[in-house]
């Protein structure tokens, strides 16, 4: 059984920087993928980044070079830095675990290949 628990999230003006962790616990298989998700009302939940096991990452166009996802392995935490927030980017923000074919396929089609999710945590972006 996987647990995945996120939290730091909040409220921010535009052009500011939250960082989001996730807690995992339970069974963490070596070869899962990680990835962090995004659902704003009334929109559905969409990819923001992957993580594979090999380390690779992948963005979705929208926030690439603006945020970044890492792994503390150590601590089985998973982060997404987040800068230059715009409005846009509000939504709750879920984090994810499952197999899958790459870091890419990750924010492609990991709403439809993870089967690990958290609860995930609020992020709003005033202007």
């Amino acid at each position: 059984q996987v647990q995945l628990v996120e939290s730091g999230g909040g409220s921010v003006q535009a052009g500011g920087s939250l960082r989001l962790s996730c807690a995992a616990s339970g069974y963490i298989h070596s070869d899962y993928c990680m990835g962090w998700f995004r659902q704003a009302p009334g929109k559905e939940r969409e990819g923001v980044a992957g993580l594979d096991s090999d380390g690779s990452t992948s963005y979705a166009d929208n926030v690439k070079g603006r945020f970044t996802i890492s792994q503390d392995n150590a601590k089985n935490i998973l982060y997404l830095q987040m800068r230059s927030l715009n409005p846009e980017d509000t939504a709750m923000y879920y984090c994810a675990a499952d197999f899958c074919p790459s870091a890419e396929d990750t924010v492609v089609a990991g709403t439809r290949l993870f089967g690990h999710w958290g609860q995930g945590t609020q992020v709003t972006v005033s202007s």
